[in-house]
């Protein structure tokens, strides 16, 4: 039997970027995304230790202004592609809306990263942080 009564989590940090809107955001991290900072929250802040400048980490950050109704669309907004299941996509309108963003950390000040690329809009909240392992397929 399965659960359904729902689970919760709390952030760790939050992003702090240039990008502020939605819109301004490209879909993917290698399209352009910018710098930004992880301010990871000082409660927690010892969970970053052994993590380096110059490491890929990946961030799972929960896209707070997603739409949870989604079930099928249009890949990339392009109305041209047929319609397709959410979880066929890396859309971030979906039912439990998580970001997974592979970034290099280029710099660490006290409880702040600073990464690039990251498409994440600022005020995202950061769920978790992991290293990416080179001998493991789905880092």
């Amino acid at each position: 039997m399965t659960n359904t009564n729902g689970y919760s989590v709390a952030p760790v940090g939050f992003v702090r970027s240039c990008l502020k809107h939605r819109a301004e955001a490209p879909k993917q991290g290698s399209e352009g995304a910018p710098e930004a900072w992880v301010e990871v929250i000082p409660t927690v802040a010892d969970g970053l230790q052994g993590i380096h400048a110059g490491q890929d980490v990946v961030l799972i950050t929960w896209f707070h202004q997603a739409r949870r109704d989604v079930l099928k669309l249009h890949p990339r907004n392009d109305q041209s592609l047929p319609l397709t299941g959410v979880f066929a996509t890396r859309s971030p309108d979906r039912p439990n809306p998580l970001g997974l963003h592979r970034v290099r950390v280029l710099e660490i000040i006290s409880n702040k990263l600073r990464v690039v690329p990251l498409e994440a809009i600022d005020g995202t909240p950061v769920i978790d942080i992991k290293p990416v392992l080179s001998n493991v397929a789905d880092s």
